[in-house]
């Protein structure tokens, strides 16, 4: 018994842990814009503070309930966004249970606008 016990505990550390999503959102914003930023976060996390986060993002709509297995959701893009009362309640259930929605309109100011 410890002998199957030390093989899943060795199995699972080398295993990813986690994943986080890219939301998909409707109103024709570019919801999948700058694509490299979930990528970037999740390796520099899992070199410098040892996450086990999956490569590659998954995707998800406001709306499902797929959203609540991620505890980080990222939502970035330009133009507008729009959500239904559907996707309301979801979104808000998902985060008073404890779920981040992290949202970046992904814009950056210009240095011709700090002038």
């Amino acid at each position: 018994m410890k002998k199957v016990f030390l093989i899943l505990v060795l199995i699972s550390s080398f295993s990813y842990s986690q994943e986080i999503a890219l939301m998909k959102y409707n109103g024709g914003g570019d919801w999948y814009a700058n694509p490299t930023s979930l990528p970037n976060l999740i390796k520099f996390t899992n070199q410098n503070i040892n996450t086990k986060i999956k490569a590659k993002p998954a995707t998800v709509e406001p709306g499902s309930p797929d959203l609540f297995s991620y505890p980080f959701v990222h939502m970035t893009g330009h133009g507008n966004v729009v959500f239904n009362d559907v996707e309301i309640l979801n979104l808000r259930n998902y985060m008073l249970s404890g779920g981040f929605l992290h949202i970046d309109d992904n814009f950056g100011i210009s240095q011709q606008q700090l002038n």
